[in-house]
């Protein structure tokens, strides 16, 4: 039998009790089923989307401790204790469950620093990560803000929580999937900017994530869009173009009229925008110079 036949539908979920609600949505934030209880009345939902940002919502309008003993019931990773199954299993997909012994002592150490200084564990959405990614996020997350870690946690719960209904709930076909997307032109050639270096990251109070670094292909576009389907969330983005590495590679071939690989005047080029409707298709195109850039909303 196919697995998607086992996945609730949106209809279902419509037409549920708050019982039935709960007992099936309760576990989607860890071991917080007030989350589905507070979500309820809201129904109908048009779509996941819909029905992910209405439990958000409910999420981060409690109050403040409420929102703590949220935050404290997520275990540590890579951690020996009981978790929830859709704990264990998220963990057990980013290798966690084959810690060698020295691994695990170093995540425990640096599980302990973040919570000693916090009060409450680190939190990450580790489905796509490996142990390397772990330990990198954490080291570098222990030394930021107490209310730069909140953001962090809750939009990393965000995250995890996305994934967990995806996994539970048929999509509606009649649903579309957002994407984002970006083409590079070199109007000093005239042709689509190849091998250039870009980087995607997400902006949350004054915080910066990578998302993603990709070089362009031979039309100045990327294999995959930079973001597509349950991984586009609202919020701000920032594209960043290495554009000064770009032209001084081709200056090197003779491509373009320069006599040295001193900086040029546009060194990267940063474009900040706002995604707001994740089933839109998002395109941020670059068409840039030696001298001067523009881009636009595209289509």
């Amino acid at each position: 039998m196919d697995s998607s036949d086992s996945l609730l539908t949106l209809e279902e979920i419509n037409g549920m009790s708050k019982a039935e609600f709960v007992e099936s949505l309760g576990g989607i934030f860890e071991h917080s089923p007030w989350v589905a209880e507070g979500t309820y009345l809201q129904a109908p939902f048009e779509s996941v989307n819909h029905l992910h940002s209405s439990m958000l919502e409910t999420a981060r309008q409690a109050d403040r401790q409420q929102i703590e003993h949220l935050l404290r019931a997520h275990p540590d990773l890579a951690t020996k204790l009981q978790v929830s199954p859709l704990s264990a299993a998220e963990q057990q997909g980013a290798g966690l469950d084959k810690l060698a012994p020295e691994e695990f002592l170093l995540l425990k150490e640096l599980n302990q620093t973040y919570t000693a200084k916090f009060q409450f564990p680190f939190i990450l959405a580790v489905r796509g990560k490996t142990k390397d990614d772990i330990v990198s996020s954490i080291s570098e997350r222990v030394n930021r803000t107490l209310q730069e870690e909140w953001d962090q946690a809750l939009s990393e719960i965000g995250r995890i929580t996305r994934f967990r209904l995806n996994d539970l709930i048929k999509e509606d076909t009649k649903e579309p999937y957002g994407r984002l997307t970006t083409h590079v032109l070199d109007l000093a050639r005239g042709i689509p900017a190849a091998e250039l270096l870009l980087q995607l990251r997400r902006l949350t109070n004054g915080t910066s994530e990578l998302l993603l670094e990709a070089v362009t292909n031979r039309d100045g576009r990327l294999d995959a869009p930079l973001l597509e389907g349950s991984r586009m969330e609202s919020g701000c983005y920032e594209l960043l173009f290495m554009v000064g590495d770009y032209f001084r590679k081709t200056a090197l071939v003779g491509e373009i009229d320069t006599v040295d690989t001193t900086p040029f005047f546009l060194e990267q080029i940063p474009i900040r925008f706002n995604i707001k409707k994740t089933s839109d298709h998002y395109h941020v195109p670059l068409l840039v110079a030696p001298g001067g850039y523009s881009t636009y909303r595209g289509s």
